[in-house]
Parts: structure tokens; C-alpha cells; sequence
């Protein structure tokens, strides 16, 4: 899976397309345990602030702030598929979930690290913890 920074990318409907331009291509992954993304479950990977490119329906998006407000979680109205969110930790950084970005999957990670956001940085003021990794393991 390299470091390829621009992957083409869209919800599963179609009715949102965008190219996102990554930061550290697909070695950024990671999941979070927060209780919203606990729920959720996507990987996601870094962009910088203007890294994604909206081809069609930006329109289409709604978001999603829960707790501080802070960090703001992108869905499209129409099929409900997470594409994106602003991150809490670092507000210049998006994040991007990989299963959007044409192929890609979050199978293809044999590992992913988990980060602590339930103990949260912004909280206790401590630095970002891992909490642990996801691992997949293919059958035969």
C-alpha cells in the first residue's frame, strides 16, 4: 500500500466525490476508541486542511459534533457513509476514512493502531496514548 498522496475517493452511493490529497499517504492510519468512533469503526488516514478536493456534492454532506464540539464528523445525507472528519487534536488535519478512497479497504491492514480517545489529550492534558491494535487476519 505505499505512500501514494492523492486517492480518488467517494461515499458509497456516489453522490459525494472528492480526491484527498494525504499527508503521509496511507501509513497515517489509525482507529480511536471514542465513543463515537468506537460505534462508527472506520480507519482513517491524515489530510491537511484544503487536502480534500470535492469534485461533486459537498452540497450532499451533513457533520455531527458531539461532547467539546470540537472535532466535526462529515456523513453523506443521502447513503450515511462517513467520508471525513476534522480532527479534535489537531484541527488543521482532516481525517479520511480509507474505505471511501477508491481501492482501498481497512482489510488491507494487517494492523491498526487504536488510539486512546476515550483519555483524550485535549483532556488530560498528557500526550496521545495508543490504547491498542487492530489486527485482521485473513482467512486461508
Amino acid at each position: 500500500m505505499g505512500d501514494t498522496s492523492q486517492w480518488a475517493g467517494q461515499c458509497h452511493c456516489g453522490a459525494v466525490r472528492f480526491v484527498a490529497t494525504l499527508s503521509d499517504g496511507l501509513n497515517s492510519i489509525r482507529r480511536c476508541n471514542c465513543s463515537y468512533c468506537r460505534m462508527r469503526g472506520a480507519v482513517i488516514v491524515a489530510a491537511e486542511m484544503g487536502g480534500i478536493e470535492f469534485l461533486q456534492g459537498k452540497e450532499v454532506l451533513t457533520s455531527y459534533r458531539f461532547n467539546t464540539g470540537a472535532a466535526q464528523h462529515f456523513f453523506c445525507s443521502r447513503c450515511g457513509i462517513a467520508t471525513h472528519l476534522q480532527r479534535r487534536s489537531n484541527p488543521n488535519l482532516y481525517g479520511v476514512n480509507v474505505a471511501c478512497l477508491d481501492g482501498v479497504s481497512p482489510f488491507d491492514f494487517a494492523e491498526v493502531p487504536v488510539m486512546d480517545g476515550v483519555n483524550h489529550p485535549n483532556d488530560t492534558g498528557g500526550p496521545a496514548r495508543l490504547a491498542g491494535t487492530l489486527r485482521f487476519i485473513a482467512a486461508d
